[in-house]
């Protein structure tokens, strides 16, 4: 019976360090992700002078960023658009 126990033991230690792994993974994409998100808004607001420029941004920003990042940058991009309203014609790609 002990040898069972033992081996149950291995078994549950064995898949608590995977799920720990798991979680660390998972958490060092999320601070990845959100490192990127805030890096693109930066760029954005750096080329947000000229609508050609900002366009191209947008566009790789689209390729980069995940689905939820790119619901918070059309939020973003609106926000930007009431200051600048050249800026609006960039909204095409987030539609």
């Amino acid at each position: 019976m002990s040898l069972i126990f033992t081996k149950f033991k291995e078994l549950i230690s064995k898949i608590n360090a995977y799920s720990i792994t798991l979680l660390f993974i998972n958490f060092n994409f999320y601070k990845m992700s959100r490192a990127m998100f805030e890096y693109t808004k930066t760029v954005l607001n750096k080329v947000s002078f000229d609508t050609n420029l900002f366009c191209k941004e947008v566009q790789k920003a689209l390729q980069r960023l995940l689905p939820y990042e790119i619901e918070e940058l059309k939020l973003f991009i609106q926000n930007l658009v009431t200051f600048n309203p050249d800026l609006k014609q960039c909204m095409v790609y987030l539609n």
